[in-house]
């Protein structure tokens, strides 16, 4: 049986996010991105795609290096959009400085690309053939495929509020704007992501030491080649988050623990058929994470 590490996506950062966390991770992202690090997660700097993007990347790592060193080692990560960078440091298949220099430039290309205007809005209660008629027409593009029924849609924000209104209206449970402020995962981000691609070209990636499951394909890759590709075109591909639990659960992963923040990787976790258990860390702690991960060890 294996433990698999899910790094969430934009929409689940806080302020004070990056008080307190365990390790030196947060030292390690200072000596690279300067003093400017201690106000990433400020309720200001928030507002701003990379230092969300930042603030998600050091957190992840931190507490998925405390996780490790209280002997709890994944053996397949996997991140929903920008979490696939933590994800990617931890299974060693990129360094946690290159990560940080590559996660700022991305926020950086998707915020100047789309600086107001656009975002995201989850769609709950309809199947994807349904939402599939609602954006036409529409500017608006499929996203995210988190569940079977909850489905995120990319686009400006006129158009998703015609979208989400249409939702309410074939009967949808809830239509919620996401605190994104980019179209993130459809072809309006296509030439940021190419910009992207061609700063990995300057950075060596390694084989993970353990399977790295992408958000995107739901595939597990093994070649660093892949992985960049991966990593730096995400942006502009749709997430299949239903797929890639699935292929966790194929794999026998039977813990899926949350990095932190929130909890919603741990929700959508469970409505993918999931055979085991799954905890947010954040939600449950570090006492429970470890108990859980010894148990499926023992």
């Amino acid at each position: 049986m294996k433990i698999l590490f899910t790094f969430p996506g934009q929409g689940t950062q806080h302020e004070g996010m990056l008080q307190n966390l365990p390790g030196t991770t947060l030292a390690q992202a200072r000596e690279v991105l300067g003093s400017d690090v201690d106000m990433l997660d400020s309720a200001a700097s928030l507002t701003h795609t990379r230092a969300v993007q930042l603030s998600l990347l050091i957190s992840g790592v931190a507490w998925a290096r405390d996780l490790e060193r209280r002997g709890v080692v994944p053996d397949i990560v996997s991140g929903l959009s920008i979490g696939a960078y933590p994800a990617a440091v931890i299974a060693g298949a990129l360094e946690f400085t290159d990560a940080l220099a590559l996660v700022a430039l991305r926020g950086d290309l998707m915020e100047q690309a789309y600086p107001h205007g656009y975002g995201l809005t989850a769609i709950m209660g309809l199947t994807l053939p349904q939402v599939e008629q609602l954006i036409e027409g529409t500017e608006t593009y499929i996203a995210n495929l988190n569940a079977e029924t909850q489905i995120v849609i990319a686009g400006s924000d006129d158009g998703m509020a015609q979208v989400a209104a249409r939702a309410l209206a074939k009967g949808a449970s809830k239509a919620k704007r996401l605190a994104v402020s980019v179209p993130s995962h459809c072809e309006l981000l296509a030439a940021p992501a190419q910009k992207l691609a061609a700063a990995f070209e300057s950075v060596t990636l390694a084989r993970p030491r353990c399977a790295y499951l992408s958000g995107s394909t739901g595939r597990v890759l093994w070649q660093p080649e892949k992985i960049a590709d991966d990593l730096a075109m995400n942006m502009a591909r749709t997430v299949r988050w239903q797929e890639a639990v699935i292929s966790a659960n194929e794999r026998e992963a039977r813990l899926a623990i949350e990095i932190p923040p929130g909890g919603v990787l741990t929700c959508l976790t469970r409505q993918a058929a999931w055979e085991g258990e799954t905890i947010s860390l954040e939600r449950s702690g570090m006492d429970v994470a470890v108990h859980l991960a010894k148990r499926l060890r023992a």
